[in-house]
């Protein structure tokens, strides 16, 4: 279930897209001020935030270009709304980080298909199709991980992990990162869990040949890389 956070201080138009989503079946939390916003994104790094541009405070402006510099909230998704319909407007909205921008007063069905249409870009590792890279399969449809015909078996935290390295291959993540792309944000796991699990998947991997596609790089954290796995017999 997707966690939207929608920061609107106009409470009947804060509840009325809180009601839409929850009916779609998304996670609401509501912010009125810039000040609560912040808290929220600091607590739980939500899905997609819905930003109104004018607040008490911070304007969404403010908030939009504030996310977008901090490395945690760098990729967090952001529909701006306003009243300020302005060509010149949406153009900062945009420059500002926004994913998308709908103005004032607006349609409900038009704010769900947007929202569906940013989440859909912003995280394609959400997707029920299968991934090869090198050797490997993973098919989350059917939860299956696989080098040619032999099934690996691996847990379902290890799963979502190796899911994630697969569909970011060959990029280097920080351990903070996979907290938050992998265990979805939740702050109070410590940075050791990460080890501990990316320790237990290349045992899954090991009897296939493929642990030692997952890298350690010093300093900086994991990578899955095809080339070693590729390799072996």
């Amino acid at each position: 279930m997707s966690l939207v956070l929608v920061v609107e201080d106009e409470s009947a138009i804060a509840e009325l897209i809180s009601l839409n989503l929850r009916h779609a079946g998304y996670e609401v939390t509501l912010a009125a001020s810039a000040d609560q916003a912040q808290s929220e994104v600091d607590r739980v790094l939500p899905d997609l935030v819905i930003l109104d541009w004018m607040l008490p405070g911070a304007s969404g402006l403010q908030l939009a270009r504030r996310w977008r510099g901090e490395t945690r909230t760098r990729e967090l998704p952001i529909i701006m709304l306003t009243a300020r319909a302005d060509e010149g407007d949406k153009i900062h909205g945009l420059d500002a980080g926004a994913d998308d921008y709908l103005t004032k007063p607006f349609s409900t069905q038009e704010l769900m298909a947007r929202i569906r249409a940013v989440l859909r870009r912003r995280a394609p590792e959400a997707l029920d199709s299968a991934v090869e890279l090198g050797p490997l399969k993973i098919d989350p449809a059917t939860r299956r991980v696989s080098r040619g015909e032999q099934d690996i078996k691996v847990g379902p935290t290890e799963f979502r992990l190796l899911h994630f390295f697969m569909t970011h291959p060959e990029r280097v993540h920080s351990r903070a990162q996979l907290l938050d792309r992998v265990w979805g944000d939740h702050v109070f796991i410590e940075e050791r869990t990460v080890d501990v699990h990316v320790k237990r998947l290349r045992e899954a991997l090991s009897p296939s040949g493929c642990s030692s596609m997952i890298e350690t790089v010093r300093g900086a954290g994991y990578r899955l890389t095809q080339q070693a796995g590729a390799l072996q017999a």
